[in-house]
């Protein structure tokens, strides 16, 4: 659904009330002009409506309030008849606009104030007078007696059309069900209306009018009602209040703990958030409503790889293949995510869908082999959105796949790794949810702290510039630099490259710095940080292994796909010497052509020339 479209709704459906609330306002001011009432005794009552009206107590979590002036809304409905209680009321909507519109200022907010009790008392005060058979006892004598039980109907019908136009006006604007928002909010409310009912036949079941003296009696009793009312929506506020701070604890706990593993796991930076994004838009397609298994599906999205925080980094962060011992080490990650979740007593069904996100829809996965829906649906779709978004993401041993590629796997895996109906609907509903997706993200995508702002291509290689920075003493030494310059030509001469980069090692902050370049993108590639044991070149350092042929991007970002070169092939490998590391070498090509053995080969005896000459040195 557009997200514009329950507005429109909720619109709509106002007008509406508010097209019937007037015709019914008018027809009352036309029965009461031919039919007049007691003009001093309506008076009375519309002053004391004009009062009690202004003591509203609004209800909690929402922008509906109550006041007590029901109760002579009852009076004048039994005293003169469905017009002047519909007047009545109306004039009580205006009064509680006022109050309102001084916060929000919406005409049509007062008019459904005014429109939708106007209904309702018209309505339930018909069938008032239907249901019990009599005149208005302003103008009878009728026995109260009979009227005992459709009073309770007049009450429970005035609470129940009032409350549910209420409540559905809230749930088309909130997107929410019309029958919760009834339930959580306004089912208690009816006491009000009840109380207000019974009051109302005290002040005139034996004088039939509105008398000052029973007034005197009845008034204190309205005053205990209100501030009853008031203290208890008070606490009511109050532990809402308290619950949504927990609620707020609970994910602000939450993602911290998803930051240490996306910190840790920077190959799949924001894949986490992505995943947490679609897992809760399928489960909604899904027809997932219960509140508890979306919250749990939310933190459980986040948390899901919670357990890699256990897995040794030159594992979890290596380019290459996983051997059989190390996919076993791999695999561990899925309950000890879960085991050191249960240390948190959360409100909702977290750890099941950590631990089984896993498990295949044929019962082979992992860790506990369960089978079809068996398998929580949590973690089913968890399952589903996770695989999507590895395999449209960079990894060390291969470039992202589209999403059309990545549609062909799941449905390959359709039924045997995975339910159908969660690989049918996301693949169904994936335009949407990656629209909602990347609205999200654009914000968090718009302020990369990794990478520098893009500066103007240099298109051809040329001298290496350098930048100094303040938080290392390697750039000082002219000769290291020099020697440094040296090896990038010596790089550039024989193996095609576009970028060559020497990340120089920085023991105070522990990481790479791209502290020499040569060629195009050399200018933006300038002062580029790495952590050790992070992106491409990071693992390299913390490895000591040489790697090929790896996306470029997942050094450089953005830097990779600049305006005139778009690089497409890597070859890094480390520059140590007696087991100490200076650096790491890195050269990227442009050409779709991809790099050989005879081109690790030779990069890797440049690198140990270079860490011999750049030690010497140094």
């Amino acid at each position: 659904m557009p997200p514009h479209r329950p507005q429109i709704l909720a619109r709509a459906y106002v007008v509406a009330v508010i097209t019937f609330g007037l015709t019914v306002i008018a027809t009352s001011i036309a029965e009461s002009i031919s039919h007049p009432v007691p003009i001093a005794q309506w008076l009375l009552l519309a002053g004391l409506t004009l009062i009690s009206g202004s003591a509203t107590v609004r209800l909690p979590a929402t922008a509906a309030s109550i006041s007590v002036s029901e109760t002579f809304v009852f009076t004048a409905v039994l005293l003169y008849g469905p017009a002047a209680g519909t007047l009545l009321v109306v004039l009580d909507g205006l009064v509680m606009s006022f109050w309102i519109a001084r916060r929000i200022r919406e005409v049509l907010r007062a008019l459904f104030n005014m429109s939708a009790p106007a209904i309702s008392v018209w309505v339930s005060a018909h069938i008032f007078f239907i249901h019990a058979g009599i005149r208005p006892l302003g103008y009878s004598q009728s026995n109260v007696d009979r009227i005992l039980f459709p009073l309770l109907t007049f009450a429970l019908t005035y609470f129940g059309v009032n409350s549910s136009l209420i409540a559905t006006a809230i749930a088309l604007h909130s997107g929410s069900s019309a029958f919760k928002v009834w339930r959580d909010n306004f089912i208690w409310v009816s006491l009000n209306y009840l109380c207000g009912a019974s009051v109302a036949i005290l002040l005139v079941v034996y004088t039939r009018t509105v008398d000052v003296t029973h007034l005197g009696v009845i008034l204190p009793l309205l005053f205990v009602l209100y501030f009853t009312f008031k203290t208890s929506l008070g606490r009511v506020e109050d532990a809402i209040r308290h619950v949504n701070e927990v609620n707020r604890l609970y994910l602000s706990t939450i993602e911290t703990l998803a930051m240490a593993v996306d910190a840790k796991d920077q190959v799949t930076h924001g894949h986490i958030r992505r995943v947490q994004r679609y897992a809760l838009g399928l489960a909604k397609r899904l027809g997932v409503s219960d509140e508890k298994l979306l919250k749990a599906i939310e933190a459980a999205a986040l948390l899901h790889d919670m357990g890699k925080l256990a897995i040794p980094e030159h594992i979890l962060n290596k380019p290459g293949k996983l051997t059989e011992s190390e996919f076993e080490k791999m695999k561990q990650h899925a309950t000890i995510g879960a085991e050191l979740l249960s240390a948190i007593d959360f409100p909702y069904p977290v750890v099941p869908i950590v631990r089984h996100h896993h498990e295949h829809w044929n019962g082979l996965g992992y860790p506990d082999g369960l089978k079809g829906v068996n398998i929580p649906i949590g973690a089913r779709i968890l399952a589903v959105v996770d695989c999507f978004d590895a395999l449209t993401s960079d990894r060390p041993y291969r470039p992202s796949l589209t999403p059309h590629e990545a549609f062909e796997i799941l449905l390959d895996r359709r039924g045997t790794y995975y339910d159908p109906l969660v690989v049918d609907v996301f693949i169904e509903s994936y335009p949407e949810l990656a629209e909602e997706e990347l609205a999200l993200a654009v914000l968090e995508r718009s302020h990369d702290r990794t990478l520098p702002n893009s500066v103007s291509v240099n298109t051809r290689p040329g001298p290496v510039p350098t930048l100094p920075l303040e938080h290392t003493n390697h750039c000082a030494d002219e000769l290291f630099s020099a020697s440094a310059q040296s090896v990038l030509r010596s790089i550039q001469s024989k193996v095609q490259c576009s970028l060559a980069v020497i990340y120089q090692y920085d023991p105070p902050t522990d990481s790479l710095i791209a502290q020499y370049a040569s060629g195009s993108l050399a200018e933006q590639v300038l002062g580029l940080t790495i952590p050790l044991g992070e992106r491409m070149s990071g693992w390299v350092a913390t490895n000591r292994m040489t790697i090929m042929n790896s996306d470029p991007r997942l050094d450089l970002g953005n830097i990779a796909r600049g305006q005139t070169t778009t690089l497409l092939n890597s070859l890094c490998t480390p520059i140590t010497t007696c087991g100490d590391l200076i650096g790491v070498l890195s050269i990227y090509s442009d050409r779709p052509e991809r790099y050989t053995d005879f081109h690790r080969r030779l990069v890797e005896s440049i690198g140990r020339e270079a860490a011999r000459t750049l030690r010497t040195v140094a």
